[in-house]
This record gives structure tokens, C-alpha cells and sequence, in this order.
């Protein structure tokens, strides 16, 4: 993205995650009831834990903590591709849906640590 950074929603690595968290409750919305507070409740608040915190931590007031907090969203992105890489193996998830937003969570990833190392002290 080029021009000025604003707020947190400028930042394209957010607007992905979002699209990430919309896209998993979508992929999750034809799952068994049963199902619901188990597998399927673990990859959406892990989904939405993603942005969620890279926001928080852009409203931080230091650099230290936003770094902080996109770190934690890193951890979040990694539970999420567990959960799902699960919800694969116990036929959850198709392996279609799950490579799609495994290739997000990928980009996602990247972009995550490369905000990270603009952060640190030079």
C-alpha cells in the first residue's frame, strides 16, 4: 500500500486477516451443530484473534508492545493452521478449503514478520 498509514485498517496485513476471519466462518457455517463449541469454535476465535490483535496492538502506545502484539497474533495464525491442518484430517474441512486459507494464512504470515522486523530498534 502506498501513502501514509492512518490507522490500523490501513494496513493491508489487517485487511487480509479480516478477510481470512470472514472466509473461515464462511467455510465453517455448514458444519454439524454438535460440532459448533468444539473444532469449529477453536479455528474461529483463533481467526478472528488475528487482526484482533495486530488493531490492539497498533493502538498501543510504545513499539515495543505492538511488536508485542503482532507477535501474538503470529502465535494466533499458527493455532489457526493447526486447528484447521485438524479439522482436514477428521474430515472437517475438505482439503480444498483448507489449502485455500492455509495459502492465506501463509501471505499473512509473511507479511506479519516482515512488520515485525520494520519495528525492531535499528
Amino acid at each position: 500500500m502506498t501513502g501514509k498509514i492512518n490507522s490500523y485498517k490501513d494496513l493491508i496485513v489487517w485487511q487480509q486477516a479480516m478477510d481470512l476471519a470472514v472466509a473461515t466462518y464462511s467455510v465453517t457455517k455448514a458444519r454439524p451443530k454438535e460440532e459448533l463449541y468444539g473444532l469449529t469454535s477453536q479455528i474461529r476465535r483463533s481467526a478472528t484473534s488475528i487482526p484482533a490483535n495486530i488493531a490492539e496492538g497498533y493502538g498501543r502506545d510504545n513499539r515495543g508492545s505492538y511488536q508485542q502484539f503482532l507477535r501474538i497474533a503470529q502465535g494466533s495464525l499458527k493455532e489457526f493452521e493447526t486447528h484447521l491442518q485438524i479439522a482436514e484430517r477428521v474430515g472437517l474441512a475438505t482439503r480444498d478449503q483448507a489449502y485455500q486459507l492455509l495459502s492465506v494464512s501463509e501471505a499473512i504470515g509473511k507479511m506479519l514478520r516482515q512488520l515485525i522486523s520494520k519495528l525492531a530498534p535499528e
